[in-house]
């Protein structure tokens, strides 16, 4: 059976979505991950306006659209997929993600685990700030190379901005047998987007954009690992093998601690 995919939003992630999505053969096909994803369509497309909804359901050729995201989530044609493309101060309303308690973090699924200083990056009410924007990738690696353990310390400072928004940031954190993790990120400058592991026996540098990458340079031997076309999809599942809500709550838990120690609060702290 076809998997179904909800678009909750009728922003910029949702038109990326649907576009390659289009392109896809009905059916099943195997991918490299020894994962199967079936492909159809794009069933569905909610939006907090019934216009908007109907205006991209008719352009990328999708069958139902709603005004509300409550309305999805009641849809029974719906399978198992819902993507959440709207600003993460909605995850909330649209699929029931919060912007404190938990994260579902897509660049976990490529095969080898700059951004653009725009007006929603740096203002407070939508959720802006280096941090929320960016750091939450780097994060979120750090927690997939050291197994999803809780670090034992972390540091933090950084740069508000008058918004009161962080614009870079710089984390310290120390884990069990004297191992540690370092992480810079920033709206106002334009890094080198790398990330590197490295050991006693030697390093693992993988090629900017880390957030989405394809390519593994390992002792200086590099390869290139191509993002499938068929994503994996494993029915029953409650959650993620690949990113367990465990990760999820402590990303979460360990984004709260670092906010709190470079002074950014959100209205959504007091709900």
């Amino acid at each position: 059976m076809a998997t179904r995919w909800g678009l909750c939003g009728v922003g910029k992630i949702s038109r990326d979505f649907s576009v390659p999505m289009k392109t896809l053969p009905p059916g099943t096909l195997p991918n490299q991950a020894h994962y199967v994803f079936t492909v159809r369509q794009t069933a569905v497309i909610a939006s907090r306006s019934l216009e908007r909804a109907k205006e991209f359901a008719k352009r990328h050729g999708i069958p139902k659209a709603y005004g509300s995201y409550v309305e999805l989530a009641n849809d029974l044609d719906i399978g198992h997929c819902v993507l959440g493309s709207a600003a993460h101060t909605e995850h909330c309303g649209a699929v029931g993600f919060l912007l404190r308690p938990s994260q579902a973090i897509w660049s976990r699924c490529f095969p080898v685990h700059a951004e653009l200083h725009i007006p929603r990056s740096v203002e407070k009410e939508l959720g802006g700030g280096a941090l929320l924007d960016i750091g939450v990738y780097c994060l979120q690696f750090v927690l997939m190379v050291f197994n999803g353990e809780r670090p034992d310390s972390i540091q933090a400072t950084g740069v508000l901005l008058d918004s009161g928004v962080d614009e870079s940031v710089i984390v310290v954190m120390e884990f069990s047998r004297n191992r540690m993790a370092f992480c810079a990120f920033s709206i106002a400058a334009r890094l080198p987007n790398d990330a590197v592991i490295s050991g006693t026996e030697g390093s693992i540098k993988v090629i900017g954009p880390m957030h989405c990458p394809t390519t593994l340079i390992v002792n200086d031997k590099e390869t290139n690992l191509i993002f499938p076309l068929n994503s994996s999809s494993s029915a029953g599942l409650k959650e993620s093998p690949r990113m367990p809500l465990a990760d999820s709550v402590l990303l979460t838990e360990i984004m709260d601690e670092i906010r709190k120690r470079v002074g950014v609060t959100f209205s959504q702290d007091s709900q």
